[in-house]
Protein backbone atom coordinates (compact mmCIF):
# COMPACT_ATOMS: atom_id res chain seq x y z
CA UNK A 1 0.00 0.00 0.00
CA UNK A 2 1.41 3.63 -0.84
CA UNK A 3 1.56 5.93 2.05
CA UNK A 4 1.21 8.44 0.45
CA UNK A 5 -1.01 7.39 -1.89
CA UNK A 6 -3.68 6.61 0.47
CA UNK A 7 -4.13 10.37 1.59
CA UNK A 8 -6.87 12.64 -0.02
CA UNK A 9 -5.62 15.80 -1.70
CA UNK A 10 -7.19 18.49 0.32
CA UNK A 11 -8.69 21.56 -1.81
CA UNK A 12 -8.10 25.12 -0.51
CA UNK A 13 -11.07 27.59 -0.75
CA UNK A 14 -11.18 29.14 -4.27
CA UNK A 15 -9.56 25.75 -6.18
CA UNK A 16 -12.21 23.78 -7.94
CA UNK A 17 -10.82 20.05 -9.36
CA UNK A 18 -12.48 18.71 -12.27
CA UNK A 19 -12.15 14.99 -13.89
CA UNK A 20 -12.53 13.80 -17.35
CA UNK A 21 -11.38 10.12 -17.88
CA UNK A 22 -7.90 10.34 -17.04
CA UNK A 23 -7.17 13.92 -17.16
CA UNK A 24 -7.43 16.06 -13.97
CA UNK A 25 -7.97 20.14 -14.31
CA UNK A 26 -7.14 21.95 -11.41
CA UNK A 27 -8.50 25.87 -11.37
CA UNK A 28 -7.30 28.21 -8.92
CA UNK A 29 -6.33 32.05 -8.22
CA UNK A 30 -3.02 31.64 -10.28
CA UNK A 31 -4.13 30.08 -13.04
CA UNK A 32 -5.40 26.63 -14.49
CA UNK A 33 -2.68 23.30 -14.19
CA UNK A 34 -3.72 19.99 -15.79
CA UNK A 35 -2.38 16.06 -15.41
CA UNK A 36 -3.09 13.35 -17.71
CA UNK A 37 -2.43 9.90 -15.59
CA UNK A 38 -2.25 6.41 -16.77
CA UNK A 39 -4.58 4.02 -17.03
CA UNK A 40 -3.49 2.64 -13.67
CA UNK A 41 -4.90 4.68 -11.54
CA UNK A 42 -8.06 6.61 -11.11
CA UNK A 43 -9.33 10.02 -10.10
CA UNK A 44 -12.06 10.83 -7.78
CA UNK A 45 -13.40 14.33 -6.29
CA UNK A 46 -15.60 14.73 -3.58
CA UNK A 47 -15.66 17.01 -0.27
CA UNK A 48 -13.48 19.38 -1.27
CA UNK A 49 -10.73 16.71 -1.57
CA UNK A 50 -9.25 14.56 -4.99
CA UNK A 51 -8.72 11.04 -4.30
CA UNK A 52 -6.35 8.45 -6.24
CA UNK A 53 -6.92 4.97 -6.25
CA UNK A 54 -4.86 2.26 -7.74
CA UNK A 55 -6.84 -0.27 -10.49
CA UNK A 56 -5.49 -3.69 -9.89
CA UNK A 57 -2.84 -4.75 -8.18
CA UNK A 58 0.18 -4.81 -10.18
CA UNK A 59 3.59 -3.06 -9.01
CA UNK A 60 3.23 -0.72 -11.72
CA UNK A 61 -0.35 0.33 -10.48
CA UNK A 62 1.04 0.71 -7.37
CA UNK A 63 3.95 3.24 -8.38
CA UNK A 64 1.80 5.23 -10.05
CA UNK A 65 -0.96 5.69 -6.94
CA UNK A 66 1.99 7.14 -5.07
CA UNK A 67 3.52 9.41 -8.14
CA UNK A 68 -0.16 10.94 -9.26
CA UNK A 69 -1.02 11.70 -5.58
CA UNK A 70 1.98 14.09 -5.43
CA UNK A 71 1.45 15.17 -9.06
CA UNK A 72 -1.96 16.10 -7.98
CA UNK A 73 -0.67 18.01 -4.56
CA UNK A 74 1.71 19.58 -6.79
CA UNK A 75 -1.06 20.90 -9.18
CA UNK A 76 -2.95 22.47 -6.01
CA UNK A 77 0.15 23.93 -4.51
CA UNK A 78 0.54 25.98 -8.22
CA UNK A 79 -2.54 27.11 -8.79
CA UNK A 80 -2.43 28.81 -4.93
CA UNK A 81 1.30 29.22 -3.66
CA UNK A 82 3.52 28.65 -6.75
CA UNK A 83 6.80 27.61 -6.96
CA UNK A 84 9.56 29.95 -6.64
CA UNK A 85 13.33 29.04 -6.99
CA UNK A 86 16.44 31.71 -5.89
CA UNK A 87 19.92 31.42 -7.01
CA UNK A 88 22.73 33.62 -6.37
CA UNK A 89 25.70 34.50 -7.89
CA UNK A 90 29.48 34.65 -6.65
CA UNK A 91 32.20 35.84 -8.08
CA UNK A 92 34.24 39.18 -9.54
CA UNK A 93 32.78 40.66 -11.94
CA UNK A 94 29.74 38.23 -12.20
CA UNK A 95 26.07 39.92 -12.34
CA UNK A 96 22.36 39.71 -14.02
CA UNK A 97 20.13 42.06 -15.30
CA UNK A 98 16.82 41.69 -17.20
CA UNK A 99 16.45 43.10 -20.58
CA UNK A 100 12.89 42.97 -21.30
CA UNK A 101 11.88 39.12 -21.06
CA UNK A 102 15.50 38.17 -21.54
CA UNK A 103 17.49 37.95 -18.38
CA UNK A 104 21.03 39.09 -19.61
CA UNK A 105 24.05 37.42 -17.27
CA UNK A 106 27.82 38.70 -17.60
CA UNK A 107 29.81 35.27 -16.20
CA UNK A 108 33.53 36.11 -17.07
CA UNK A 109 33.06 34.68 -20.76
CA UNK A 110 33.73 36.24 -24.18
CA UNK A 111 30.31 37.16 -24.27
CA UNK A 112 27.20 38.33 -22.66
CA UNK A 113 25.02 35.14 -22.22
CA UNK A 114 21.20 36.59 -23.10
CA UNK A 115 19.19 33.54 -21.79
CA UNK A 116 15.30 33.70 -22.94
CA UNK A 117 13.03 33.35 -20.58
CA UNK A 118 9.87 30.63 -20.86
CA UNK A 119 6.40 31.71 -21.26
CA UNK A 120 4.67 31.04 -17.83
CA UNK A 121 7.79 31.39 -15.89
CA UNK A 122 8.61 35.08 -14.16
CA UNK A 123 11.91 35.46 -13.56
CA UNK A 124 13.09 38.41 -11.83
CA UNK A 125 16.89 39.58 -10.51
CA UNK A 126 15.99 41.87 -7.41
CA UNK A 127 19.95 43.02 -6.97
CA UNK A 128 22.75 42.35 -9.76
CA UNK A 129 23.78 38.85 -7.66
CA UNK A 130 20.16 37.29 -7.29
CA UNK A 131 18.28 35.87 -9.53
CA UNK A 132 14.52 34.72 -8.28
CA UNK A 133 12.32 32.26 -10.75
CA UNK A 134 8.73 31.97 -10.28
CA UNK A 135 6.04 30.09 -11.65
CA UNK A 136 2.62 27.62 -11.18
CA UNK A 137 4.78 24.58 -12.89
CA UNK A 138 7.03 22.96 -10.43
CA UNK A 139 8.65 21.36 -13.62
CA UNK A 140 9.60 24.42 -15.70
CA UNK A 141 10.57 26.20 -12.66
CA UNK A 142 13.14 23.95 -11.54
CA UNK A 143 13.99 23.32 -15.22
CA UNK A 144 14.45 27.20 -15.50
CA UNK A 145 16.99 27.32 -12.69
CA UNK A 146 19.11 24.57 -13.63
CA UNK A 147 19.34 25.97 -17.49
CA UNK A 148 20.25 29.53 -16.07
CA UNK A 149 23.02 27.75 -13.44
CA UNK A 150 24.47 25.24 -15.64
CA UNK A 151 26.03 28.64 -17.76
CA UNK A 152 28.17 28.51 -14.51
CA UNK A 153 28.03 26.09 -11.83
CA UNK A 154 30.12 27.04 -8.78
CA UNK A 155 33.18 25.66 -9.14
CA UNK A 156 35.34 24.38 -5.73
CA UNK A 157 38.33 26.34 -5.40
CA UNK A 158 36.93 29.57 -4.98
CA UNK A 159 32.84 29.00 -5.33
CA UNK A 160 32.58 31.36 -8.17
CA UNK A 161 29.13 30.51 -10.43
CA UNK A 162 25.78 30.58 -10.23
CA UNK A 163 24.54 28.49 -7.21
CA UNK A 164 20.69 27.85 -5.37
CA UNK A 165 20.48 30.01 -2.28
CA UNK A 166 21.82 27.99 0.73
CA UNK A 167 23.38 25.86 -1.41
CA UNK A 168 26.74 24.02 -0.23
CA UNK A 169 29.36 24.02 -2.54
CA UNK A 170 32.28 21.74 -1.17
CA UNK A 171 35.59 23.92 -1.25
CA UNK A 172 38.84 22.03 -2.35
CA UNK A 173 42.53 23.44 -1.10
CA UNK A 174 44.00 24.87 -4.02
CA UNK A 175 48.26 23.61 -4.60
CA UNK A 176 50.89 23.59 -2.07
CA UNK A 177 53.94 25.33 -2.51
Amino acid sequence: MSRIGKKPVDLPSGVTASVSGQTIEVKGPKGVRTFKATDDVSFGVEDNAVTITPRGSSKRARQQWGMSRTMVANLVTGVTDGFKKELEIQGVGYRAAMEGKNLKLNLGLSHDVVYEVPEGVTVVAPKPTEITIEGIDEQLVGQVAANIRAWRKPEPYKGKGIRYKGEFVFRKEGKKK
